[in-house]
């Protein structure tokens, strides 16, 4: 039986590696809600609209995927939404940090599940952060992340 995933992060912006999770995790579920976390103590590069208008642009018309911004706990949002939470996982040390959220998130809310998806080899370096850190000093972030959203960092950073 599928059903609803959400797909939390801050995609700030959204990469290569979270789009691969996004399309496999399509092929597990029957809804992904790429659900961007709006923290109103983290300052991003990107707001939470502009975040949520490029990941929609990127993926386009697909009826699977809804796009969404939460300011709540995420335990509280995948209950009221249904569901269970997708996480993607890149190295050891994402392992380590991931698990605990996992397990505090079964404390709080032992009905949500977290599943794991393994991120492509191609993909396995890439974070957000990097990227912005890249395209902040003028790095080419082509293979990290689709062209709108390189041309969204240049536009942004004035490169």
């Amino acid at each position: 039986m599928k059903q609803l995933a959400v797909y939390p992060g801050s995609f700030d912006p959204i990469t290569n590696g979270h789009l691969d999770v996004i399309k496999r995790a399509t092929a597990i579920f029957d809804k992904v809600v790429v659900a961007i976390a709006h923290n109103i103590n983290k300052q991003g590069l990107f707001s939470p609209e502009e975040r949520a208008d490029l990941v929609k642009e990127v993926l386009g018309q697909d009826p699977r995927v809804e796009v969404d911004i939460f300011s709540a706990l995420l335990v509280d949002y995948v209950r009221q939404r249904g569901g269970l939470i997708i996480r993607g996982l890149r190295a050891v040390a994402d392992f380590e940090y991931e698990f605990q959220l996992a397990l505090m998130n079964r404390r709080l809310a032992p009905a949500v599940d977290t599943v794991f998806l393994i991120t492509d080899e191609r993909s396995f370096y890439i974070s957000s952060s990097l990227v912005r850190e890249v395209a902040q000093f003028g790095g080419d972030v082509s293979d990290f992340v689709p062209p709108r959203v390189k041309r969204a960092l240049e536009e942004k950073l004035g490169g």
